[in-house]
């Protein structure tokens, strides 16, 4: 069977979700940015109150003093770029604390992410009638409903709390004019609280549906994470065709080793050891070489063109090819065994010359 015939029920790997990234498929809430975005826009502009109080007056001023004077073209255009610059100086602040939200909304949705992915010009994403089957799936459906929802929520919520405020009506009709205004003040702090509260509840429901689709999407058969773990293992011929290879090599420096031997220790038929010692640089003999069978024999057969005693000791040559590696120092309960040997290859050298 398929993989993609097979049904997918496993949670997508931590490779599955990372390839989906680079890709630029990430679980992104668009409530929940709006939500960040509308509270560091409400709080900037409950700050910039002062200031932006003041841009107003100043341009009320600006205003004030063309009172009697003739407008002309020169006047209207001095007073237009006056007006822009004043409006910019009070909407750039507010501008890029927006901007720095959604950059912060994003970061604490799906962290930093960089890919060219996403827009890359792609001809199959203006397919007609793939745009049209887009357009009619059960996901534009349920992206409709959900909209005709909150729309639904804030507008009744707005409007409970507008007909509540209006009971209060002829009663602020006796206030003085800073009593209307503080009155209408504290009205509009209310509902922008009631407002962000609904806001709040909205995005965090939306970014748990949005979380959920969004691993839902990614989920995996059984027959997809085996081809995923064989792909990042890689091709078990291909691996053992690379051990094999390694090991090649590694017989090859081996066995180039040899001549550096003092002596090679056999079983007579099975092992054969070589053992180097060098005082000037090696702290104890070590093992330069070691084979079974016919690797055996090929130590031998070197050991013998380059004249190298060979010395059987079945027993020796067994417990140095399981406890030793090659390049490495024997152990030290195998000293004794090991110096009497050496002892014996170097009278019997000394005999010779």
């Amino acid at each position: 069977m398929a993989a993609d015939d097979q049904e997918k029920t496993e949670e997508p790997t931590s490779k599955k979700i990372e390839d989906a990234r680079k890709e630029g498929n990430v679980p992104k809430s668009q409530d929940a940015s709006s939500f960040v975005t509308l509270v560091v826009a409400v709080v900037v502009v409950f700050l910039m109150f002062p200031y932006l109080e003041d841009r107003v007056r100043n341009l009320y001023m600006y205003y004030y003093e063309f009172i009697g004077k003739e407008i002309t073209k020169t006047v209207v255009m001095t007073m237009s770029i006056a007006s822009l610059r004043e409006l910019g100086l009070m909407i750039l602040p507010i501008a890029v604390a927006v901007a720095f939200a959604g950059v912060l909304a994003a970061l604490m949705q799906y962290g930093f992410l960089f890919t060219t992915k996403s827009i890359t010009p792609d001809l199959k994403k203006i397919d007609p009638i793939k745009g049209l089957k887009n357009l009619l799936s059960l996901k534009k459906l349920i992206e409709g409903l959900k909209t005709i929802l909150k729309v639904s929520a804030v507008f009744g919520l707005a409007f409970y709390f507008l007909m509540e405020f209006t009971t209060e009506l002829p009663e602020s009709v006796f206030l003085g004019l800073f009593g209307q205004l503080i009155w209408l003040r504290d009205k509009m702090v209310i509902l922008a609280a009631v407002m962000l509260a609904l806001f709040l509840i909205l995005s965090f429901i939306d970014l748990m549906f949005v979380r959920y689709n969004y691993f839902k999407e990614l989920r995996m058969s059984k027959q997809e994470i085996k081809d995923e773990h064989k792909q990042m293992e890689g091709d078990p011929q291909v691996k053992s065709r690379i051990r094999r290879v390694q090991m090649e090599m590694s017989q090859k420096r081996m066995m180039q080793n040899i001549p550096d031997a003092d002596v090679v220790i056999t079983n007579p038929t099975h092992y054969a050891v070589a053992i180097r010692y060098d005082q000037s640089k090696d702290k104890a003999p070590v093992v330069i070489a070691k084979g079974v069978d016919f690797l055996a024999l090929r130590i031998k057969e070197i050991a013998l063109n380059h004249k190298i005693q060979i010395v059987e000791n079945p027993p020796l040559a067994r417990e140095l090819y399981k406890q030793c590696d090659v390049s490495q120092a024997i152990p030290e309960k195998l000293y004794k065994a090991v110096a009497e040997v050496l002892a014996f290859v170097y009278q019997t050298n000394k005999r010779r010359s």
